[in-house]
């Protein structure tokens, strides 16, 4: 079991999606997301397996959750520096998005 403390070394934070574009080199299907933590965060990049409910188009302003503490993970020859959150669903991913606007860098309390 997880306890409180294993949960409150993720800092989980609210972004908007500012671009997101096919990822070429991935071997499975994603995108490559530029997202905007606000000032203390800045602009992070992701790359989310996210094609199945979603167009770039779809993404774009697009508020989500993303674990922001994690180290960047090379994937092919992108550096993804945040795990965007989803539920694995029907059908594919389903992002985890906060039901009314809040601000970019808002931490999940």
């Amino acid at each position: 079991m997880a306890t409180m403390d294993d949960f409150t070394k993720f800092d989980i934070r609210a972004g908007t999606i500012l671009s997101a574009k096919p990822f070429e080199k991935a071997k499975k299907p994603a995108y490559q997301l530029e997202i905007d933590f606000g000032t203390e965060i800045g602009i992070k990049k992701s790359s989310a397996q996210i094609t199945e409910h979603y167009t770039p188009e779809d993404l774009i302003g697009k508020q989500i959750l993303a674990v922001v503490n994690f180290p960047p993970r090379q994937i092919a020859n992108f550096f993804s520096e945040v795990l965007v959150l989803g539920t694995y669903s029907a059908g594919g991913v389903v992002l985890i998005t906060p039901d009314k606007p809040v601000q970019n860098g808002d931490k999940l309390g």
